[in-house]
This record gives structure tokens, C-alpha cells and sequence, in this order.
């Protein structure tokens, strides 16, 4: 619990989430970090009315006026239907329509910045999809701060292929390389980003993406969900790489944000926990082996098709090893598997706690989406992620993780792939055992990520770097206001 600063001694930001649970949960465990470390930050959240309750949880950790909300009413847009205000309720191809009629709470934010009573915020931290505000941020005179629910690696990606969308789009090969990045990595074309791959000059919502992602590459600061272990040489070449001719130095390397500071107690994405369900599967798990079981969840968006559900129940079944399999609701189950492997096999339909479940002793394993948030996840847990990259940044991330630092492997790749099922469990049993080298390196970054935490550690560096940054633009407005006084 936070005690409200004085209001003397106040620093006040504007935070902004993108209403996807992927962007919004760990820009809130941001926020959170940022008032534990600090007493003297306020914090006002910019939310629309349907995405009220995402921060309950933040605002229950914090039951005084350290964190504010500003809620606006969502805009209209033509491609999106009545009532939609949050990527859950469309899937992700309503992104376009979304980060469009965000765009449109310019106006009202500026009016609400300027009936502010003091202190008013000193900056605005707000998500990657939302760049626009290095505009807003530009007519306020404060500085913007990019938060990138995503890693180092696809930033950098992204800052090139935007920053050159001529050299790329139309795709002229089928594979795409960046020599200037460290590893000199490629990508074959339907690997690229999918925000990326989807783009359009010539259509005005496309195009305003595009100045989005481009105003990122000019914002005051850029804050990532990730670690100097994970992703440093992506960090550093972000510090020195020159954009419009200046030289960029701050960054910060603050993850993985889902661990510290009881970041699980908040019950974060979880609208309707029960109770019962997760005492009957952590009682079993307790019963299990160490290491000895692998957890399948393909995140909070993807649901597979009934021949991809067939195949991966039949993978799993022929592995022969423990699992937990999360099926989004709406999916059938395969007919009799449940019975047929109730000894070592649990499904779970709909929501379940991802981070307590995957920092059980018991569980070695991650069959992933690759998508960055399990990524971090899976990496505070010390699990290894068995991955099935399928579209957005998963491409991506399953590069670092497998092709570069070693700690994964790939199981299957596509959105509409379907495995061959023994092929599947083969992969699956070959990367649980206990020699996988996989495993092994999936415990070290896990060492190293509890060791970025710790008073000194890289993250903890940063978060307090990030903060100590924060508090000077304070004093530096306020100095100006005393001298022009």
C-alpha cells in the first residue's frame, strides 16, 4: 500500500495503456513498480469505460490517490462495432480500427491536461500502438515515454523496417535481412512482424500507423519489459543507435515486471478466478515430480482449429509426458482424451493463472505462442518454452530464444500449421528430459533475471534510473516556473 505524496512534493505522470491484455497488464505492473519505488509519484491512468476494470487490481494495491484514473469515452470508429473497446472483444485484426480511434482522444486529453490543477504531469508514459501521443506530448511541452510490452529485438526490427518501409513492402524476397543489427538476423517475409506485413500505403488508417510507429523512434525515453541477460546487445545498439541525427540514450532494460512486488497477488487478467478449479490442479501438481510437467497455453487471443486441437491432444498423449493444457473457452476438447490421460494430464477451460502455475516446481515446461508476455513469464519461472511461433512478434521472439541464446526449442510453426502428431510428442519428450541443454540454459536466464531484481541487478538499476529521470523533470519545471514567476 502506497501513502499519498504531499502535494509539494508531488510528481505527477500520465500513463496510457493500450486496451489489449497483452499491452495493458505489464504497462500496469509498471505502474505499480514505479509508486513502490517512489513515494512522491503520482500516476493518472487513461482508460476508457469498458476498460475500467482491468485496473482494479492496481488500484486495490493502492488504496490511496497515488493512482488516479481519467476515464474518456471510447471513439468511433467505422470498422469497429458498437461497444468495442479492448482487442479481447474483436481479435487482433481490430487493431487497426482501435489504435485509429484512440488517435481521436487527442483533443480530449489536451482540454483535461489543461484544467489541471497542480501539479500537472510532468510527462506521459504511454504504449508502442500509441504514438501519436509524442504529438500530444510535443503541444504539452512534456516529454513522452514509450513502454513496449514487446522486446528489444522486434523494436529494433520494427524501427528499420518503418523507418524504410520502401525497402521492404511490398516484400521483394522471401527472406529479409538487417546486416546493421547485431547477429545480422533474417527473417523469411511471412515471419516479419504481422503489423508490419499488413500495411498499406495507400490506406489512411495504415498510414497513420505508420506515423505512429515512426513518432516511437523520436520519443524522450523508451522502457521495455525485458533485461540486459535477455536482450542486452538490442538494448545497447537502441542507447547508440542516432535517430534524426541525436543520439539516443534512454532506455531502460525494467523486466520482467510480472515478478516483482506482488505483481500475482494483484490477480492481474483474471476476471473470475475459481477457487476450486486451481486447488484441484495445484494439489496435483504438488503431487508431480520436479520439472516433470509441461503447461500448453496459447495465450489470451488464439484459439486453434479443431484439426490443431486433434493434433496437439495427440502429441501430447503419445509424449507420454505430465501436462496442463489451457483451452481457451469455446474449444472442444478432443473426444476421451481427458479421461484417457486423467493420471498425468489436466485441461483447463478458459482462464488460469499462468505465473503461479509455470513457477510450480513441478513444471520444466512451456508449449508457447512465443508471445512476449509468456516469454517473460517463462523466463522468470525458469521454464523452457517449447515453442509454436504463429504471427505478430512470435516469429521473432522464438528466434532469440531458440537460434540465439539456446533456451527453447521450436515444436511447430504457422497459425494454420497442423502437426503430425507423433512428430509432436517426439519433440516433446526429447526436449523435457532431463538432459535437454535447453532446460539447462532456461534455468540460468531464470538465475539471472531473479539476479536483475536485486538492489544493483540490471533492471533494478534501471527502474531506479527510469524513476530518478522522472523527478528531475519535475524539479526542471519547476525551477522554470519559479524563474518565470
Amino acid at each position: 500500500m502506497s501513502t499519498p505524496p504531499a502535494a509539494e512534493n508531488a510528481v505527477h505522470i500520465l500513463v496510457f495503456p493500450y486496451p489489449a491484455q497483452g499491452h495493458m497488464l505489464p504497462l500496469l505492473d509498471l505502474a505499480h513498480q514505479l509508486v513502490l519505488t517512489h513515494p512522491n509519484l503520482i500516476l493518472t491512468l487513461v482508460v476508457t469505460p469498458k476498460n475500467l476494470p482491468f485496473l482494479n487490481p492496481l488500484l486495490s494495491a493502492h488504496p490511496t490517490n497515488c493512482i488516479n484514473t481519467l476515464v474518456l469515452p471510447f471513439p468511433h470508429h467505422p470498422s469497429l462495432p458498437p461497444g468495442v473497446e479492448n482487442v479481447k472483444d474483436i481479435g487482433t485484426h481490430g487493431n487497426l480500427g482501435i489504435i485509429n480511434a484512440l488517435g481521436k482522444l487527442h483533443d480530449p486529453i489536451l482540454q483535461w491536461f489543461n484544467s489541471q490543477a497542480s501539479p500537472p504531469p510532468v510527462a506521459i508514459i504511454s504504449d508502442f500502438f500509441l504514438g501519436w501521443t509524442h504529438h500530444l506530448a510535443q503541444h504539452l511541452r512534456i516529454p513522452r515515454i514509450t513502454f513496449y510490452s514487446s522486446g528489444a529485438f522486434l523494436t529494433c526490427l520494427m524501427d528499420h523496417l518503418w523507418l524504410n518501409p520502401e525497402e521492404e513492402a511490398p516484400l521483394p524476397s522471401p527472406v529479409v535481412s538487417f546486416p546493421e543489427l547485431p547477429k545480422a538476423p533474417s527473417f523469411k517475409a511471412e515471419h516479419l512482424p504481422s503489423i508490419f506485413r499488413f500495411y498499406r500505403e495507400s490506406n489512411p488508417d495504415w498510414a497513420f500507423v505508420r506515423e505512429c510507429m515512426i513518432a516511437n523512434t523520436l520519443s524522450w525515453g523508451r522502457v521495455f519489459n525485458t533485461l540486459d541477460a535477455l536482450e542486452g546487445e538490442y538494448l545497447d545498439h537502441l542507447r547508440s543507435n542516432q535517430v534524426s541525427g541525436r543520439r539516443r540514450r534512454r532506455v531502460w532494460g525494467v523486466g520482467p515486471l510480472n515478478l516483482p512486488g506482488g505483481a500475482e497477488s494483484m490477480n492481474r487478467g483474471n476476471p473470475n478466478p475459481d477457487s476450486a478449479a486451481l486447488k484441484v490442479v495445484m494439489g496435483w501438481l504438488d503431487g508431480c515430480p520436479d520439472g516433470s510437467v509441461v503447461y500448453v497455453c496459447f495465450g489470451s487471443q488464439k484459439l486453434l482449429k479443431p484439426d490443431q486441437v486433434e493434433a496437439l491432444a495427440s502429441g501430447l498423449e503419445r509424449s507420454g509426458i505430465r501436462f496442463i493444457w489451457v483451452m481457451k473457452a469455446g474449444t472442444s476438447t478432443p473426444d476421451g482424451i481427458e479421461h484417457r490421460v486423467s493420471e498425468r494430464g489436466k485441461v483447463i477451460k478458459g482462464w488460469a493463472p499462468q505465473v503461479l502455475i509455470l513457477s510450480h516446481r513441478a513444471v520444466g515446461g512451456f508449449l508457447s505462442h512465443c508471445g512476449w508476455n509468456s516469454v517473460m513469464e517463462a523466463v522468470a519461472c525458469g521454464a523452457m518454452i517449447l515453442g509454436w511461433p504463429m504471427e505478430a512478434d512470435q516469429h521473432v521472439n522464438a528466434t532469440r530464444l531458440v537460434d540465439h541464446l539456446g533456451a527453447a526449442v521450436r515444436v511447430c510453426e504457422g497459425s494454420d500449421a497442423v502437426p503430425d502428431p507423433a512428430e509432436l510428442g517426439r519433440k516433446i519428450a526429447e526436449a523435457m528430459s532431463e538432459e535437454s541443454p535447453q532446460r539447462r540454459r532456461a534455468r540460468e536466464l531464470k538465475d539471472q533475471a531473479l539476479a536483475a531484481l536485486l538492489p544493483g541487478g540490471t533492471s533494478s538499476r534501471d527502474l531506479e534510473a527510469l524513476v530518478q529521470e522522472l523527478l528531475q523533470l519535475s524539479h526542471t519545471l519547476k525551477t522554470s516556473l519559479e524563474i518565470g514567476a
